[in-house]
């Protein structure tokens, strides 16, 4: 067995796989362990929703756009379907309106514009129209379904790349260049540990200078009745969560608005996404939940809020929740991700923003070229 690597990455998550990615694209040899026997947390429980159009303006945003192109990319060459392409934004109230109006203004709606409400209807016929103010498309979105796209990701890195898994292993200890794990010790000339909502394993004092908390999602899988969406829909609550559109001047409006007419989905942190799957079966969601331990309990009452919230946007001959499940994520109060140096040839890479899918393959790449230079 090979014990000898450049690079070893700690968590096979989303994070761990793109930081594996960029090495060995630099030619190095790379090993993964992951305690887990198989893909199980946040990378395999989210949307698969690769989200530009919204994220944070400015290094965020163009993080999404440069992992989105190496999404793009290295799906066709693992086998990974890109089941629909881009986002449908509808606005219900006219605070949401001059929202999306004041978006369009910025940097970051390059590409995308406004619909009409019936041009947002030609584009996804099932939008309701009895209180559709307008809607905003972008076309830079990407859907893959996360359950199977982590596990194909990471054959593909085995066999096009070299890389060395080991599942069901735990990294107890580092002091460079040794790696004692539960199979054995391993050696590395650099390291990069991603290790999710794992907070204590390992250099658990440089973690806890950032403050993270764990951020629990309810998720659903809905038999929506045959309809095809074509694209990914969200709604007005996602105007005061998502940092691209909640921090421009006009969402302060909206936000009033929502919180007097919406205050129990706020409260719960709910914003709509709905993507849709090869079987024709939508995922729909979330909330969010913050603890420094959440409760694995899923509440009826928040399914309700969110279903209440598809329904008005989407007019769906039936909906039928077919399987829930819950996710966690790491949160930090100030930032969206951090990467830590507690040694020199050493990174903790944490993404503490629910943004994974999104941003992590541009993050590994940066984190990638300042390790080695």
């Amino acid at each position: 067995m090979e014990t000898s690597f450049d690079v070893a990455i700690v968590g096979a998550g989303i994070a761990g796989l793109a930081h594996a990615l960029a090495a060995a694209r630099r030619g190095m040899r790379v090993v993964v362990f992951e305690r887990d026997a198989q893909a199980n947390g946040a990378s395999i429980r989210n949307f698969g929703f690769i989200t530009v159009t919204g994220q944070q303006r400015g290094e965020c945003w163009r993080r999404a756009m440069r992992s989105r192109d190496i999404w793009a990319d290295v799906a066709p060459l693992a086998g990974i379907d890109i089941l629909h392409r881009g986002l449908v934004v509808a606005a219900r109230h006219k605070e949401a309106e001059a929202v999306l109006e004041a978006f369009q203004h910025t940097e970051a709606a390059a590409g995308c514009r406004l619909l009409s409400p019936r041009e947002a209807q030609t584009h996804t016929p099932h939008l309701r129209a009895d209180n559709l103010r307008c809607a905003l498309w972008s076309p830079h979105e990407l859907r893959v379904e996360s359950r199977t796209a982590i596990p194909r990701l990471a054959a593909w890195l085995a066999d096009a790349h070299g890389v060395v898994f080991h599942y069901g292993t735990l990294v107890k200890n580092i002091t460079m260049p040794a790696i004692d794990t539960t199979a054995g010790r391993f050696a590395a000339e650099a390291v990069v540990i991603c290790p999710g909502d794992d907070f204590l394993t390992l250099y658990q004092e440089r973690i806890a200078a950032y403050k993270p908390v764990k951020c629990r999602l309810q998720m659903l899988r809905v038999d929506a009745g045959g309809i095809r969406l074509g694209a990914a829909v969200m709604s007005d609550l996602g105007l005061v969560r998502y940092l691209g559109y909640a921090e421009l001047p006009e969402a302060a409006a909206l936000r009033a608005v929502l919180e007097r007419e919406a205050g129990d989905a706020l409260a719960n942190g709910i914003h709509l996404i709905a993507v849709q799957s090869a079987d024709g079966t939508l995922v729909v969601g979330d909330s969010h939940h913050y603890g420094a331990t959440v409760p694995p309990f899923a509440s009826s009452a928040v399914e309700s809020l969110i279903l209440a919230e598809f329904s008005a946007v989407i007019d769906a001959p039936r909906i039928e929740v077919t399987e829930r499940w819950t996710g966690i994520y790491a949160s930090a109060p100030d930032r969206l991700m951090f990467v830590d140096a507690p040694e020199p040839n050493v990174r903790i890479s944490m993404i503490t923003s629910g943004t994974g899918a999104s941003t992590s393959f541009a993050i590994a790449e940066e984190v990638i070229d300042g390790l080695l230079g």
